[in-house]
């Protein structure tokens, strides 16, 4: 019986909304592998026994999306990142052990590069909206970037300061009050929740007292133009959409599945965003 070729899938719960395949699927063509990536749509209460058969399944790794990630750290060896975080998102099998980390970090701020390069020179203050595991990816790389004030904005600020306590004094619990005065000259302003995603309220923010210089980036893609940077446009700012996010963190996963690092391209962008408009 000839072998399976190797395989990696990301991992869900809905998922067949995913656009991972649409991704990794143009750089196994653009590399010519004899490789393989799938949906697989698992409930909670079976991810831990999926997770522990995934090389008897024809799996090299695999990334977990919502509602997964938590668990797979818990469920695997995850590395500094993913454990500071407290979320892992990319999984493989390195001599039969199942590791981890969070490719999400990598993915956000490389959007930011190549939509604003130089941004950390002018960011020396940022705010960011949102406490779960996507605003923790983006808080801890604007640390690694050196940013030194994060004024973190949450509906519940108990969960604001928690990130406070996880990652240090550099990070600002920050209030629906003293919101105006951490936006009075901040260089970036991210929204790393699920404000102005679909069927979701628009963040409820005013950019006009942010630097003329400052970036505005989101973690949403769907839509690609959130409300929140359709007024970072029309007050002149550089903006960083959320799949400039989603295509540079997959990168990350690719190369630990496959031993091959993709590069983002205009081309697959837009093979994306028209996969984006049909849905």
């Amino acid at each position: 019986m000839a072998a399976l070729r190797p395989a990696a899938c990301v991992m869900g719960w809905p998922v067949k909304h995913s656009r991972a395949p649409i991704i990794h699927g143009y750089w196994i063509e653009k590399h010519k592998l004899d490789v393989d990536f799938r949906l697989e749509a698992v409930p909670p209460e079976e991810f831990p026994y999926f997770l522990a058969h995934l090389a008897e399944r024809g799996y090299v790794g695999g990334s977990a999306t919502m509602p997964h990630k938590e668990m797979a750290l818990k469920l695997t060896e995850p590395d500094a990142r993913a454990t500071a975080i407290g979320a892992a998102n990319v999984i493989w099998l390195d001599h039969g052990k199942l590791r981890s980390t969070n490719s999400d970090v990598i993915g956000f701020i490389a959007a930011l590069d190549e939509s604003a390069p130089g941004w950390d020179q002018r960011a020396d203050k940022a705010v960011v909206s949102g406490a779960g595991g996507a605003a923790r990816a983006v808080v801890y790389g604007l640390l690694e970037r050196g940013v030194r004030r994060i004024h973190v904005h949450n509906r519940t600020l108990a969960k604001a300061e928690a990130l406070r306590e996880r990652f240090g004094p550099k990070v600002i619990p920050t209030t629906a009050e003293d919101l105006p005065a951490a936006l009075d000259g901040a260089g970036l302003v991210v929204n790393g929740a699920s404000f102005g995603m679909v069927g979701y309220p628009d963040l409820d923010i005013d950019l006009s007292a942010v630097r003329n210089d400052a970036v505005v980036a989101d973690v949403v893609y769907v839509p690609l133009e959130t409300g929140l940077l359709k007024q970072a446009r029309a007050r002149g700012l550089a903006v960083s959409d959320g799949l400039g996010m989603l295509l540079h963190q997959a990168s990350g996963c690719f190369e630990k599945w496959f031993g091959v690092r993709p590069v983002v391209t205009p081309e697959l962008r837009e093979r994306v965003e028209q996969a984006l408009q049909v849905a």
